[in-house]
């Protein structure tokens, strides 16, 4: 089956036709989702902020433990209704640069995450906070990731 077919497919379906319908679904789904990207990014940025030696105030694994869950949960938010709202106008969106640009953020904000969980924790380059070089170069790259991704999807409806 062709991917313009799986797409229109998906805009037929039951809940995506019932998002598109109501006055009310469409804007709260929104709504959340905009809620989950900005509780996301704020949760990261924190965190990035912390291992790179600000919010000194705070342990810096514990702040970081801390944040992780709500970053988790927002980003689960932020995911359920992307797909929801994806679903309206899955066979535009599919082929929008903006929501292209948006996802490979993403998928390198994860790749970065990824690599930040298997950074050495203990080397000879850690900082005072014991934050590794890798955490850190981890974090900066995570703070141009995370907001780039945010505005590649407000270009979403505007391309």
């Amino acid at each position: 089956m062709p991917l313009l077919d799986v797409l229109r497919a998906i805009e037929g379906l039951p809940p995506a036709v019932a998002l598109r319908t109501s006055f009310v679904a469409y804007p709260m789904v929104n709504a959340l989702h905009i809620l989950s990207i900005g509780m996301l990014v704020a949760a990261v940025m924190l965190m990035d902020l912390r291992v790179l030696g600000r919010l000194s105030r705070l342990d810096g694994r514990a702040f970081v433990a801390t944040m992780r869950p709500v970053a988790g949960f927002a980003f689960f938010g932020a995911v359920l209704t992307g797909v929801a709202l994806f679903s309206i106008r899955a066979s535009e969106y599919a082929f929008n640069p903006a929501f292209q640009v948006k996802l490979a953020l993403i998928a390198l904000a994860g790749v970065n995450l990824a690599l930040f969980l298997r950074a050495p924790r203990h080397s000879g380059l850690a900082g005072q906070d014991g934050f590794s070089a890798a955490e850190r170069l981890s974090a900066v790259a995570s703070l141009v990731l995370w907001p780039a991704a945010l505005v590649a999807g407000r270009f979403i409806g505007f391309l």
